[in-house]
């Protein structure tokens, strides 16, 4: 069976390992999309094991590893040595964090060239803490969210997470009934106007799918649940 989920035409999913942030487990999803020259874009890698590595492969030859913003980059070594001729891509917080890797250019406003026509992009920013860089699949109307928005199910929950971290996401909103930030990067945005003309550059994609890191994402419906999932900005 391939670890690989067709979202639409040339656009994926691959569910990664549940890995341990600041003692909550977080589950991993990686992005891949394959660009008009038949390379492969690869969006938060997670860990890359045999069969995955086989059915990458199979799809074509990743040129580009994305670091979406200074917490996703764990497993972006490991893809560079397997694929040494792809190119590193990040905001400029994760080129800071990971000076033992090299980066392009830092993605800040605009695409690469053969990126353009296929993913758009926003630096969302406005927070002291953390920026991040949000990506939209335009051929599938997919938006592509790291951190911005959390949506755990409460299965997910129940079974992954001590009762006090349950009543910590509850209360946080980062389960399906709002997909939040979490509170404490919420918190961070001191500047409200830059967020909120992040957030209108990003409805104005009006996407039909909303595709994020952690949690349930959304095959339908995708404006109306980014509406929801930013209503605190």
């Amino acid at each position: 069976m391939s670890p690989l989920i067709q979202v639409d035409t040339d656009i994926w999913i691959a569910e990664g390992d549940i890995v341990s942030f600041y003692g909550f487990p977080y589950p991993t999803r990686s992005v891949i999309v394959r660009l008009p020259d038949g390379t492969l874009w690869i969006w938060s890698p997670i860990r890359l094991t045999e069969d995955l590595r086989d059915a990458v492969t199979a799809l074509g030859t990743p040129r580009h590893l994305v670091s979406p913003n200074k917490i996703h980059h764990l497993y972006l070594q490991d893809w560079a040595a397997e694929w040494p001729d792809a190119l590193l891509w990040g905001p400029k917080t994760t080129i800071d964090k990971r000076q033992d890797l090299q980066f392009q250019k830092a993605l800040a406003k605009v695409v690469p060239e053969s990126w353009q026509g296929v993913i758009d992009m926003v630096r969302f920013t406005g927070s002291f803490f953390m920026d991040e860089l949000v990506f939209f699949h335009r051929p599938s109307r997919t938006v592509i969210l790291a951190d911005l928005s959390e949506n755990f199910s409460e299965d997910f929950l129940l079974r992954h997470w001590k009762p006090w971290q349950v009543w910590i996401a509850r209360r946080w909103g980062i389960t399906t009934a709002r997909g939040y930030a979490p509170l404490e990067w919420r918190l961070s945005f001191t500047d409200r106007v830059k967020a909120r003309a992040a957030r209108e550059r990003m409805l104005a994609w009006n996407p039909e799918r909303v595709i994020m890191a952690h949690g349930e994402w959304q095959k339908t419906g995708g404006q109306a649940y980014l509406k929801r999932a930013f209503n605190w900005i």
